[in-house]
């Protein structure tokens, strides 16, 4: 799927199913509550915490995937071409970091 086709997707269903968008703001914060569900599994399944008994069905790509969905909704109620917009800014990260992640002793 590309990301037009997913952008157009989530505005179907919202339309259809969700009878209409959540305000930016409401968006915006379900965003970040998604976000931090990701990074409470990332935190147990990668990181030094431990599951709870309670946290041991999580699904990690079901989550990335509600934050795929909240920033979608986000971008149609913005007006935002997300393909055109992460064009622009692999661009971007390409010219401004053309030699800085080769250059960095860190990364060796």
């Amino acid at each position: 799927m590309e990301i037009k086709e997913a952008q157009h997707l989530v505005d179907n269903w919202i339309k259809t199913t969700g009878v209409r968008y959540f305000n930016e703001l409401t968006n915006t914060a379900m965003l970040m509550e998604e976000v931090g569900e990701v990074a409470r599994i990332m935190a147990r399944q990668y990181g030094e915490q431990s599951f709870k008994a309670s946290d041991k069905e999580v699904n990690l790509a079901d989550e990335m995937a509600d934050v795929l969905f909240v920033l979608i909704c986000l971008a149609n109620q913005t007006g935002i071409d997300l393909t055109d917009a992460l064009e622009k800014n692999m661009q971007k990260k390409s010219i401004r970091d053309a030699d800085r992640h080769q250059n960095n002793e860190k990364l060796k």
